[in-house]
């Protein structure tokens, strides 16, 4: 069946929905066939209305209607898929863009599946037939199907070039051997290819080395720019929540300020209001003597005249109104200028300090990490002299050698009590911080050694699994095992290492690009494990003696 027929005949058994072959198809009253799922679906969808249609009539059901399996069209469309299942195969098998076409096929070409070198042309399979069958053609060299076929046949003579010249780096035929390559040094293709090939196979680790170092690289600038955003937004942050505390502060002071000058304002009209109370009371006094004093003067009779004078009461002592001071209003304008001042004094410190700001923000050091060096005398430029600390000390660990060897002891240790000191793991800690970038190595030997970093704030007297040394998220520790074996611990989580077994161990340390890589050093350097994170404190190197000891070097 053709493909054009195969189409012609399954449009009949498509669902009027998914417009697909039928699946699961039923068939609705009014003689329409859907997939099962696609019309549960539709009638899914008119459910809140209650009205069930048929989608492509549109006829309406109150109540929805119990689906039943169409029988016949399911055995109809199992044949129809298994009939173009049968058909699909052959048409993949033309060529199309891309592929390299038949060169015997006529009319529409299948797929060629080889390419002949001696007969420069390209079979389908049917037409691969006779290189099979026939002895002569038997011996003709077959290849993968090549649509640069042209390209390996010699242009001035036609033949396929199966040499190589060295002195000109170029590949020729032959006969080209004997015109313009006479005397120059060739040798067979597959002779330069096989030399070709160990330098491709030599060339390659270099260059996945290469790869494996810039996606090194790639996350250290990912970790950069991570690191930059979150100092960038703890900075506006904190700087926002310092402005927001200056401006309550100017608003407390603000309301002070008006509290101060509403209190004193009310105190003095308060003291102005009586004041003004009192001489209004001597002024009616003052107009009851004068009315008084007037009667008395109109009096005819000497003797009533001088028996109501004498009888007058005395004035009572009030505040004399030709006493009060005037002055011009200026009660509360020092207050203003008082505030004034403050704001101009605000102003010009948030001028110095905007400079002050401005430089800061501009010179934060954004600069990119170096990468890690590539030889142990590039590591030991960052090395650094580091001291364990005996504050630190397990009681069942001992300092010697300056205070940088430790060994796990089986007596009880005389060491006094300290807040610092770890009484559940045999560990202890530096003296000496490492941030920035910072090269140390260790010399151990025993049975279980722990070389760690760890925050200085790390739990001392909890138990082992809160205080261990990668058993927490304030530590990691590579345990090296007396059988050569390596794991490394974080937060509780192990990873089991990989590597030559050494006794030494190089630590290299770069704080602000939050990478720490272990080494095992003997001959040569080799990365044991390499951790990158974000490092939000100084660190301090941490040994973890089971049993055996571990040493600082001097390097």
């Amino acid at each position: 069946m053709s493909q054009a027929a195969t189409q012609l005949d399954s449009e009949p058994f498509s669902c009027f929905l998914c417009l697909d072959l039928l699946k699961d198809p039923v068939t609705t009253s009014c003689g329409h066939n859907y997939c099962r799922k696609c019309l549960q679906h539709h009638w899914d969808a008119e459910e809140e209305r209650r009205v069930y249609s048929c989608p492509q009539c549109k006829r309406t059901f109150t109540a929805r209607p119990v689906l039943e399996r169409n029988t016949l069209l399911t055995a109809l469309v199992e044949t129809l898929q298994k009939t173009a299942l049968k058909a699909a195969p052959a048409d993949h098998c033309y060529a199309g863009a891309g592929d390299e076409a038949c060169d015997v096929c006529t009319g529409r070409k299948l797929k060629a599946v080889k390419s002949c070198l001696d007969c420069r042309a390209s079979y389908c399979d049917s037409h691969l037939q006779p290189h099979r069958d026939v002895p002569p053609l038997q011996r003709h060299k077959l290849v993968e199907p090549n649509q640069q076929l042209q390209e390996i046949i010699c242009p001035r003579h036609d033949e396929v070039m199966k040499i190589f010249c060295r002195t000109d780096q170029k590949i020729i035929c032959y006969l080209c051997t004997m015109d313009d390559h006479q005397g120059h040094h060739t040798v067979t293709a597959a002779a330069e290819r096989s030399e070709r090939q160990r330098e491709l196979e030599d060339t390659r680790p270099k260059i996945q080395q290469k790869i494996q170092r810039t996606e090194d690289d790639l996350k250290v600038l990912q970790m950069e720019v991570e690191s930059i955003d979150r100092s960038a937004d703890k900075a506006v942050k904190d700087s926002e929540d310092v402005f927001t505390q200056m401006i309550h502060l100017l608003e407390k002071r603000q309301s002070e300020v008006q509290q101060q000058v509403r209190s004193t304002q009310g105190a003095a009209v308060s003291r102005v209001k009586e004041l003004q109370k009192k001489l209004e009371q001597e002024m009616m006094e003052l107009k009851r003597r004068d009315d008084e004093l007037e009667n008395i003067s109109n009096t005819l009779d000497h003797s009533q005249f001088l028996h109501s004078f004498s009888s007058l009461p005395e004035l009572s002592q009030s505040p004399n109104s030709s006493s009060l001071e005037i002055r011009p209003l200026r009660y509360f304008e020092d207050v203003a200028a008082a505030v004034t001042k403050l704001r101009d004094e605000i102003q010009h410190v948030l001028m110095e300090t905007e400079t002050n700001i401005s430089l800061t923000v501009r010179n934060v050091d954004v600069l990119l990490p170096e990468p890690e060096p590539r030889s142990r005398e590039g590591f030991l430029r960052y090395s650094h002299q580091i001291t364990l600390d005996p504050n630190t000390v397990n009681k069942y660990l001992l300092l010697s050698e300056e205070n940088r060897k430790v060994t796990r002891m089986e007596e009880v240790q005389s060491n006094c009590d300290h807040p610092d000191r770890f009484t559940s793991c045999n560990q202890v800690l530096s003296r000496e911080s490492v941030t920035g970038r910072c090269y140390w190595e260790v010399e151990w030997s025993g049975f279980e050694i722990g070389v760690a970093v760890a925050y200085r704030n790390i739990s001392r007297a909890e138990t082992a699994s809160k205080s261990g040394f990668g058993f927490n998220d304030k530590s990691w520790s590579l345990d090296c095992y007396s059988g050569g074996e390596y794991r490394f611990y974080h937060n509780k989580v192990m990873t089991v290492v990989s590597g030559p077994s050494s006794s030494r161990v190089g630590v290299h340390l770069d704080h602000r690009a939050g990478l720490l890589s272990f080494y095992s050093v003997s001959g040569t350097m080799e990365l044991l494990h390499r951790v990158q994170t974000c490092f939000t404190q100084p660190l301090h190197v941490g040994f973890h003696v089971e049993r055996g000891s571990a040493e600082l070097m001097k390097v």
